[in-house]
């Protein structure tokens, strides 16, 4: 069973919560709030809810001193320095994925996919055409109507980015396959889209919305 962890409280809202839904700090040698993001370093943590904004404000009203009882110094690039490790916490899910067997990429394939396999999502990258995301949603749509709203739809790396991960050249469109290894993606995801607010986007393009619906072969869905 998963090792279950005492909610904890964020020092902005004071509200308690999973320590997953936080970003946990410490205090470094030299007085720096440093961001603890696998809740592992060690000495005495202070915890804030898992957004950007949430990040900006401590730094602002100087809550981490306040929090650590102690004067504690922020970088002026906090808020950048977690999106961007949370980004790269993103790609290399990803990359994780795709060496579990659980990334399809190339148009072709992928919309092949939609159909036979069992998907759990799809990507694009960032400089994706809305023409190509428009004629993958269409066999998307078609399986799961309305439901499109809550598969996700995601468009937060670019091509150099899925290319890094998927260790391909010029990767555009991917779909995720159920496995053990797309868990882990989706999960960094969330994660991510969680702290940079991303919003949900009705057409189901790009939705970047809610829990996997999982799209099982042709033939194997339940009667």
């Amino acid at each position: 069973m998963p090792r279950h962890e005492p909610e904890r409280t964020c020092i902005i809202t004071r509200e308690a919560q999973s320590p997953a839904e936080l970003i946990r700090f410490v205090l470094g040698p030299d007085s720096q709030v440093v961001p603890d993001l696998r809740h592992k370093l060690p000495g005495r943590g202070v915890w804030v809810t898992a957004r950007r904004d949430m990040v900006e404000q401590a730094v602002k009203r100087r809550l981490f001193s306040r929090a650590f009882k102690t004067e504690a110094k922020t970088s002026e690039t906090l808020s950048d320095d977690i999106e961007r490790v949370l980004r790269d916490d993103v790609r290399q899910g990803l990359a994780l994925a795709n060496k579990a067997g659980n990334v399809i990429t190339g148009f072709q394939k992928v919309e092949a996919a939609i159909t036979v396999k069992p998907i759990v999502a799809l990507i694009h990258a960032v400089e994706a055409a809305e023409d190509g995301r428009r004629k993958l949603a269409n066999p998307l749509r078609k399986r799961l109507g309305e439901a499109i709203s809550s598969f996700p739809v995601i468009q937060v790396l670019s091509i150099d980015e899925l290319d890094l991960a998927l260790g391909r050249s010029h990767v555009i469109h991917a779909a995720l396959v159920a496995g053990a290894g797309s868990d882990g993606f989706l999960n960094r995801w969330h994660r991510y889209r969680t702290y940079c607010g991303i919003g949900a986007d009705p057409s189901g393009l790009g939705n970047e919305t809610g829990e996997p619906t999982i799209l099982k072969p042709a033939g194997t869905e339940a009667e």
